[in-house]
């Protein structure tokens, strides 16, 4: 009787190793090595590609195609302006955070001008569908609906509906059954994944493939999951708060770190148009340790709170907690605050906070927190009416940073009527006498300019 053979592979990256190692020798995660059935020779032969020929470069339409628009601005903005014919997005989050609630008031607008909207569903059951669309206001007869895990029955409707849009939710829950290994294994999601690509590449239908998400937040499955995509979008936020936070992290049709902001209503998510006034609404003026820094997510300013407390610590070394920057950032930026203005930080608990729950990864946003670090140790506000930008280096210096007219534009548009920012970034930027533009050289002064 012939004996089965076994592989076994990461569930981070999905390397593939002939025997068990506590460290992955591909990303060098721990543990995350686990037996499953090696494929058969009949499934590798399987294949769900068409033929095709090669074309001649200049027989190519070189005429972009148009992006079909769902009517969700913040949701189009990241996909880069629309969706593209053929593509292939990843949309991952917590559970209940609003990914099926957002793409099926999505495929409702696009169902609305085009012919039909496919729905497969792997985790719910019709009515259960049902229901939700009810909630939400969804009603539409170009929509349809199917409850199937098989990928190759999920092909087989998609080539006889012709649909203009498909939500697939989730890939975890597809399997071929040609595969011995169970559904939302590493092989599994790998090979549903490439049969989904190819039918969006081959047939021109843009596919939606909702994930599910790992306890670190990373969607779950091979890394190599994310790298097939075209567009992976993430979801931000607490599911148990209002506002959701749509960023693109990867698209190969448009920018990278777009954000699209949305409130999770009873009637479904509805997008928030002005995020910088969404994220200082509930500001408090004169607020000792706060400071509202500009930020460039993707192509859109954005206004943010940046929140510091420092208190004497009761032990031998002290707590540093970060919330929404890079805790390595703001510990580098920490030791400057130290070295080369001399604060005492050294026996101070540190607490960093992105008020609104925002994630900010950009250097731009390194003198906003220095000041309002600076503001909480010397227990003195800034300027009501003053907003930040500029990147720190290790010597204290205050480096020039891109598209600052569109910074100033928004905190201008936002009511700010001081504006500390590099000093060479101020020329070429015309504004109007009653603001104030501030441009700095080093931290010190800023400093002086910020009280």
């Amino acid at each position: 009787m012939a004996v089965s053979k076994t592989l076994f592979y990461c569930s981070e990256c999905g390397n593939e190793s002939r025997k068990w190692v506590g460290k992955c020798p591909a990303c060098d995660s721990w543990n995350t090595l686990v037996e499953q059935p090696a494929p058969s020779k009949k499934a590798a032969k399987a294949s769900h590609f068409t033929q095709s020929t090669p074309i001649r470069f200049k027989d190519i339409s070189k005429q972009e195609t148009m992006r079909k628009k769902t009517a969700i601005d913040e949701f189009d903005r990241t996909l880069g302006g629309g969706l593209v014919e053929g593509s292939l997005v990843l949309i991952g989050g917590d559970p209940g955070i609003g990914k099926s609630t957002l793409l099926l008031q999505a495929i409702d607008k696009l169902a609305l001008v085009d012919n039909k909207a496919l729905y497969v569903s792997g985790e719910e059951s019709v009515k259960q569908i049902a229901m939700r669309a009810e909630r939400i206001g969804v009603n539409n007869d170009n929509i349809l609906v199917l409850c199937e895990t098989d990928i190759d029955s999920v092909v087989e409707h998609i080539h006889k509906v012709q649909p203009s849009v498909v939500v697939v939710d989730s890939i975890q829950t597809m399997y071929q059954s040609d595969m011995s290994s169970a559904p939302g294994s590493v092989s599994q999601v790998r090979a549903c994944a490439a049969i989904l690509m190819q039918v969006a590449k081959t047939t021109g239908y843009p596919i939606f493939l909702v994930g599910h998400v790992t306890k670190s937040g990373a969607i779950a499955g091979p890394m190599v999951l994310e790298h097939m995509v075209d567009t992976v979008l993430y979801f931000e936020g607490d599911a148990n708060h209002a506002y959701r936070m749509l960023r693109t992290q990867k698209n190969r049709f448009g920018s990278t770190n777009e954000i699209g902001m949305f409130t999770m209503l009873e009637t479904g998510m509805e997008q928030v148009k002005n995020p910088s006034m969404m994220l200082l609404e509930t500001r408090s003026y004169d607020t000792i340790g706060s400071c509202v820094g500009i930020s460039m997510e993707g192509t859109r300013p954005v206004l943010v709170e940046i929140q510091a407390l420092l208190s004497k610590t009761a032990f031998a070394a002290p707590r540093r907690q970060a919330s929404g920057i890079d805790y390595n950032k703001m510990v580098l930026l920490l030791a400057v605050l130290e070295k080369k203005i001399g604060m005492q930080i050294y026996d101070q608990d540190v607490y960093v906070n992105v008020a609104g729950g925002l994630k900010v990864i950009e250097p731009a946003i390194d003198l906003a927190l220095m000041l309002s670090v600076a503001s909480s140790i010397k227990n003195r506000a800034l300027s009501i009416d003053a907003a930040v930008f500029g990147e720190v280096g290790l010597t204290g210096e205050v480096r020039p940073v891109g598209r600052a007219d569109l910074r100033v534009n928004e905190a201008i548009r936002c009511g700010f009527k001081k504006i500390i920012m590099p000093k060479r970034n101020v020329k070429d930027i015309k504004v109007s006498s009653e603001v104030k533009l501030i441009g700095v050289d080093t931290l010190n002064q800023a400093l002086e300019n910020a009280f």
